[in-house]
């Protein structure tokens, strides 16, 4: 496990040593937790964005092919 240092507000110190100890947890304990659920919430986010994207270029594609069918059901021809 490696070690960090880093600089921050009092305020927010204060209020992370508050809920910390409301949580019966470290401070390191709470700030490693904020941390892991911080990065699940970016993980989370991209997936969710690359998700919209793909559902986004299969609807065009699905009204692409809607259009196509409703055509060819109105085709007097067929």
């Amino acid at each position: 496990m490696t070690t960090i240092s880093i600089r921050i507000q009092d305020d927010v110190l204060s209020e992370v040593d508050k809920i910390a100890r409301e949580l019966n947890v470290p401070r390191t304990e709470y700030l490693r937790r904020a941390i892991l659920a911080m990065n699940r919430k970016v993980s989370e986010d991209k997936r969710r964005t690359r998700i919209m994207k793909l559902s986004n270029r299969v609807r065009k594609e699905s009204m692409q092919v809607n259009a196509e069918f409703s055509e060819v059901e109105h085709d007097p021809g067929n």
